[in-house]
């Protein structure tokens, strides 16, 4: 995920840094349940929480699943507001999602879809003081387990993060849901999990604070489960892409949906994350990069990370083979960057510079000028890795 948590969380959270010395912090959702069919079970997991919901889902959601999760609602008692996400994580669009969850005084909000409508209702449920569920459709991002939502422009440039003072009381997963949607949103959840364990490291070689309320050293739990993210993705992650495009549920794919969603969302949150999302923030400036998705301009960053980082050249070819062979951008070509100048790079250097960005958290100097050759290195050493 992206953006510096240690500033902005320790605004909204308003805990003392005194605290934050030697203590270590852990965090997560409260319930997360995942397999075939759990869509169903929507009902008795709301009504635990409130007999009123505002339902926000993601147009297609709302066409393919609306009845059946507003059946499975009301037959448990739930009362539900039913909203159609506006297609993008706005400040307008969360006002507008925080007018209508006061208006119904609803006591949750669930969110359905995709990453951006997920943290749209994390941070709507924050404005009315609402419990929080998250139901992703896709396996795409990390975000369904976090306290924090990204805000964007209407045209999809990264603005920040928001954080909520709660993570989501239930995720829940179907994983049938999951496998019908096309494969390459779940290989994009497997760029954006694949960096979790580099940019967990990225932050423990820095010392810097995770993103649990105002910012803790991560306990050894939170830093297992990046860890055990990677090695499942290693592990399961070219099974799971080849079943999941012959339609087939299985063991590999559960495995890689529970990376993608699960231990990437705790890895990140509880460790933080680094370059891999800054330069992913950064390349936000440049148009072409709009029709990607987050996992997927993730997937290059991490590159760029290695190579900032100067880590070992097996390391970095190991990552350049696995995004390339479950399709996922490995050069500046593939993100539609091909006849990119020095100059835009430098402008990306120079956005992944400010400030409050994530890439502060990399262990070595920066400037903007390092950064945009670290990019045009990583895009040529994965050129000729790939061949391509």
């Amino acid at each position: 995920m992206a953006n510096d948590m240690s500033r902005s969380a320790a605004q909204a959270a308003q805990i003392p840094d005194k605290r934050h010395g030697h203590s270590r912090g852990y965090g997560g959702p409260l319930r997360y349940v995942q397999g075939p069919g759990v869509l169903d079970d929507i009902g008795s997991y709301a009504a635990a929480l409130s007999d009123r919901a505002l339902v926000l889902m993601d147009g297609f959601v709302q066409d393919t699943y609306g009845p059946r999760v507003t059946e499975a609602l009301e037959a448990a008692g739930v009362t539900v507001t039913a909203l159609r996400f506006g297609g993008e994580s706005t400040d307008a669009e969360v006002a507008r999602c925080t007018e209508a969850a006061r208006a119904a005084g609803v006591g949750v909000v669930i969110g359905i879809g995709g990453g951006k409508t997920l943290d749209t209702g994390k941070l709507t449920a924050r404005n009315v003081a609402a419990r929080i569920m998250t139901v992703p459709t896709i396996a795409s991002t990390d975000s369904p387990t976090s306290a924090i939502g990204v805000i964007y422009t209407e045209d999809g440039v990264y603005v920040r993060v928001e954080q909520s003072p709660r993570n989501p009381d239930v995720v829940l997963v179907d994983s049938d849901v999951i496998l019908k949607a096309p494969v390459r949103f779940l290989a994009a959840g497997m760029g954006d999990a694949l960096s979790t364990w580099y940019e967990a490291r990225s932050n423990l070689d820095s010392r810097s604070k995770n993103y649990i309320a105002g910012g803790y050293a991560p306990s050894i739990a939170g830093i297992q489960i990046a860890r055990a993210c990677h090695d499942t993705l290693m592990r399961d992650g070219l099974a799971a892409y080849d079943a999941a495009r012959a339609g087939c549920l299985t063991p590999a794919v559960e495995n890689i949906i529970e990376a993608n969603t699960l231990l990437s969302g705790l890895g990140f949150e509880n460790c933080g994350v680094s370059a891999a999302h800054g330069v992913h923030d950064a390349l936000t400036v440049l148009e072409p990069t709009h029709d990607f998705m987050h996992g997927e301009k993730v997937a290059f960053g991490i590159i760029c990370l290695l190579v900032l980082e100067n880590r070992a050249p097996e390391e970095i070819a190991e990552a350049v083979t696995f995004c390339a062979a479950i399709g996922l951008p490995v050069t500046l070509a593939d993100l539609g960057l091909a006849k990119v100048s020095d100059a835009d790079l430098l402008r990306v250097g120079e956005a992944a510079m400010d400030p409050a960005s994530v890439i502060h958290s990399v262990p070595v100097p920066l400037s903007a000028q390092k950064i945009a050759a670290a990019i045009r290195a990583a895009d040529a050493t994965a050129t000729r890795l790939t061949g391509r």
